[in-house]
């Protein structure tokens, strides 16, 4: 699967999609720091991404009642191996179906 993730996501979680097999590029490598969430969501959906990130608020508005790709909004948790295996965990159980024009909480 294909994801874009945001300023705001540790570079653990990049680590860890990559390392089983996903496709991950990195906001700030395609679209430089500070992008707009506008902007973030508008690549996403022209290229195909699942957003992965932090920022509940911005990206909910974005997605609205149907994305147009998937959103996963990352909880933060006491450690980053702890929010690396919910979010793998999450992959694994909803498939590339279950994320695709979907927004889920890991």
């Amino acid at each position: 699967m294909k994801f874009l993730i945001d300023e705001d996501v540790a570079v653990e979680i990049d680590r860890s999609l990559r390392q089983t097999g996903h496709e991950t590029v990195r906001v700030a490598e395609v679209l430089g720091f500070r992008t707009d969430d506008v902007d973030v969501w508008e690549y996403a959906c022209r290229h195909g991404f699942n957003v992965i990130t932090c920022n509940r608020q911005g990206f909910l508005e974005l997605a609205g009642e149907a994305p147009a790709t998937g959103l996963i909004i990352l909880n933060r948790r006491r450690t980053r191996q702890a929010e690396c295996s919910h979010l793998l965990r999450l992959i694994e159980r909803a498939g590339e179906t279950g994320l695709g024009g979907n927004i889920n909480f890991a």
